[in-house]
């Protein structure tokens, strides 16, 4: 046990940017245990109306302003410090597969798809 954490792409346009369900996407980045990037996910899916108290198997869309926002903080070493029961820890080496990530859904969005990350814990 432990969280999984997944980025995805989908022709799909939810009607709303969380708590949504699509039914053909593409995985396009795997974290395991990353939790202060989970953190900031969290804060993301709370902010666009989220009600899923434990923040667990729920969706929420990335926009390109908000990939910029997550770029900012990767590269500042801003993420929050986040802490679950199964969350391990961030070591802080995750910064290159934080930014090749972005980088990925950034082009995917340009390309037409929805961009939305998953969690499961």
């Amino acid at each position: 046990m432990g969280l999984d954490m997944y980025a995805c792409i989908t022709h799909q346009h939810p009607n709303q940017p969380v708590d949504f369900t699509v039914t053909d996407y593409t995985e396009i980045h795997y974290w395991r245990k990353h939790p202060d990037l989970h953190g900031w996910m969290a804060d993301l899916y709370f902010a666009k109306g989220g009600n899923n108290p434990d923040f667990n198997c729920a969706t929420v869309t990335l926009t390109i302003h908000e990939l910029n926002q997550l770029e900012t903080a990767v590269k500042t070493g801003s993420l929050p410090k986040t802490s679950g029961f199964f969350f391990g820890e961030s070591f802080g080496d995750e910064l290159d597969g934080d930014l090749e990530f972005i980088v990925k859904a950034k082009q995917a969005i340009d390309e037409g798809y929805t961009v939305f990350y998953d969690s499961w814990w």
